[in-house]
């Protein structure tokens, strides 16, 4: 147990610029999402609007849709991102792709909150606050850490391809590698009944509030 811990910390203090480069990554991606609906034009708010107007009346009136179907379907989510990114980490190729994915996160996460703020005011920022926050508290940083760990197992492998001087152990680097998957999928698993059953049933009694 100490052995593995002290090999952790040895990964984090070697890899920490991957860590760095991934979290300012993130946030960027949040940044762009937040510019991007305040470059969009009032058509086109007010559209969205519409939009996400009747995705509230409709979570109103599913309001009663058993907890397992939504805990599956959020995990099913879960489980093909985390799947998408783990094979990305196994391909050479896969590097910029990893990127791409974790900037789209943070720009998907940025362009909700701040078009719920910028549309609905402080009843937007209560509604990002109970329907984004909770469960993405624990998303974020585990989606974060795939994709470090992703990225990281991805140049390892191009180091070992293309320069010949290195020379790593790859298959007990990859069952490493596939073991803080499995451990990060647990921990999703945690993320996805606390979406569920506690932040879509914050959001059921807080948009019954506002539209009552």
């Amino acid at each position: 147990m100490q052995q593995g811990m002290r090999m952790v910390r040895n990964d984090l203090r070697n890899h920490m610029n991957i860590f760095v480069f991934i979290f300012v990554l993130f946030i960027m991606g949040m940044v762009f999402g937040a510019v991007i609906v305040n470059s969009m034009n009032f058509v086109q708010k007010q559209d969205l609007f519409f939009y996400l107007k009747q995705f509230f009346e409709q979570n109103m009136d599913t309001a009663g849709m058993t907890k397992m179907t939504l805990w599956k379907d959020s995990m099913f989510y879960h489980l093909k991102y985390m799947l998408l990114l783990f094979l990305l980490g196994i391909s050479v190729i896969g590097m910029p792709i990893i990127t791409v994915l974790l900037f789209v996160k943070g720009l998907v996460v940025g362009f909700s909150v701040g078009f719920l703020v910028n549309q609905m005011g402080w009843y937007g920022m209560l509604l990002s606050a109970v329907s984004i926050a909770p469960h993405n508290l624990i998303i974020i940083p585990i989606y974060l850490v795939a994709g470090s760990l992703a990225l990281i197992f991805s140049l390892t492998l191009c180091r070992q391809l293309f320069i010949r001087k290195v020379h790593q152990p790859i298959i007990k680097g990859f069952v490493r590698y596939s073991l803080f998957f499995g451990v990060l999928i647990l921990f999703l698993m945690l993320s996805s009944v606390i979406e569920v059953f506690f932040s879509n049933t914050l959001l059921e009694y807080v948009l019954k509030w506002i539209y009552k």
